[in-house]
């Protein structure tokens, strides 16, 4: 196994950012479980709700690119440890709040830390581990999502049993505080990448003050202006399709299926299942066959299954169709923090990555408003439906256009030839 080959220290960034992004996806995660009590306790309405998980994509956007530089310039391991602290600390204050004003500052200033922490723990981990394996290793740090996304409906289903309505939703966004504790853990254990120690040497000694000052706009000039409006085209189309897929997934179970809690529960853990083996396999498969084809394998597949989901009935295997849909739809991110570290130089892979995967969050997160203000006047199936369709094919036609980088030495600069 490919793991074997890695070294100890290589070994103990990856369980940081596993652990680190896995705990981002339970605290954001939660808030879709709280909503429904939150609806009933203050009388909030459903636009509100949106307006709260939008307000929270929107600063990730602005929080992913300000990690990204910041993590250019003083350090990933430091930048990181920031981002863990912040979202740790606005989930668990989430829990005191008490009407929709305030939800949505705490979940608003949530949201810079959960969109920096993606941002920096992906190059961290791109720059650390040996090029033949990054597909591998970027692919099972993003599956620690799913982990968190399963621990999130767990712990849901647990506090509930034990606390009434209106006390369980403050405990579990006071368990948002736990991933603090991971800042011990990356103080004593991560090391800065040899990678970025040896560039931030070199600009210091090669230009003093001007170059220690930053170059991150250089991501918006030649020859790199073009990289970063695909690259953001890319992730702008898989985020979209990912938000509108699951964000209004229960309802269309409860409302256009007729599901029962329960039953509704049981198909959404077929997802979650189905995804997690797709970030594993998709992680393989990306240094396999390369960035792009696993792109546009994986939305071609995607865009088939949520036609076919949105369509069949209940009795006509919509229940083992959510297996191959999970995989899919979330097993073609494995590649993405690879791609977007292999497209950049050194001296402004923070602030590329950062800047395009959370800008296509932020523009993504505007799909799940769009599909409930069209909703009112279409099937919720078949806008679910249009909207991933037309998502997927922005990811094909920017995976088209990108160069391959797999294989791609991060010592050298990524700048497209």
């Amino acid at each position: 196994m490919w793991l074997q080959s890695t070294s100890a220290s290589e070994r103990r960034v990856l369980l940081a950012t596993y652990a680190g992004y896995g705990l981002d996806g339970f605290d954001l995660m939660i808030y879709s479980f709280i909503i429904p009590t939150l609806l009933t306790l203050w009388s909030m309405s459903k636009a509100q709700a949106g307006y709260i998980a939008t307000g929270a994509l929107v600063t990730s956007a602005i929080g992913g690119w300000a990690a990204g530089v910041l993590a250019d310039r003083f350090g990933r391991a430091r930048i990181l440890q920031l981002t863990v602290l912040w979202f740790a600390l606005f989930t668990f204050l989430s829990g005191f709040t008490h009407n929709f004003g305030e939800l949505f500052l705490t979940r608003a200033l949530q949201g810079f830390g959960f969109g920096g922490e993606w941002s920096v723990g992906s190059v961290l981990v791109a720059e650390i581990i040996d090029a033949r394996h990054r597909g591998k290793a970027t692919g099972l740090v993003q599956s620690s999502w799913s982990v968190g996304w399963a621990a999130a409906a767990l712990a849901y289903w647990a506090v509930s049993i034990i606390a009434p309505p209106e006390v369980a939703w403050k405990i579990l966004f006071w368990l948002g505080i736990l991933p603090g504790l991971l800042v011990i853990y990356i103080r004593r254990n991560v090391a800065e990448p040899a990678i970025f120690t040896q560039m931030r040497a070199q600009r210091i000694l090669t230009a003093g003050a001007a170059a220690r000052r930053g170059v991150f706009l250089d991501i918006f000039r030649p020859p790199l202006l073009r990289t970063t409006i695909l690259a953001t085209l890319l992730s702008t189309g898989m985020l979209g399709a990912y938000y509108s897929i699951t964000t209004w997934l229960p309802t269309f179970l409860a409302k256009e299926r007729h599901l029962s809690v329960g039953a509704s529960t049981g198909y959404l853990l077929m997802v979650i299942s189905g995804s997690l083996a797709g970030y594993l396999v998709s992680a393989w498969l990306t240094d396999t066959i390369g960035r792009r084809r696993g792109f546009i394998l994986f939305a071609a597949c995607a865009m088939v299954l949520i036609l076919l989901y949105t369509r069949l009935p209940v009795a006509g295997g919509m229940f083992l169709i959510g297996f191959p849909l999970g995989f899919f739809i979330l097993g073609i991110f494995s590649g993405m923090g690879a791609c977007l570290a292999e497209l950049y130089p050194s001296a402004v892979r923070g602030s590329g990555q950062g800047f395009t995967y959370s800008v296509g969050r932020g523009i993504g997160g505007f799909c799940p408003s769009l599909i409930g203000v069209l909703s009112t006047r279409f099937p919720l199936g078949d806008t679910i439906a249009g909207f991933t369709v037309a998502a997927y094919a922005l990811v094909i036609v920017s995976a088209l256009a990108i160069p391959e980088t797999r294989g791609r030495v991060l010592a050298e600069s990524a700048v497209e030839s």
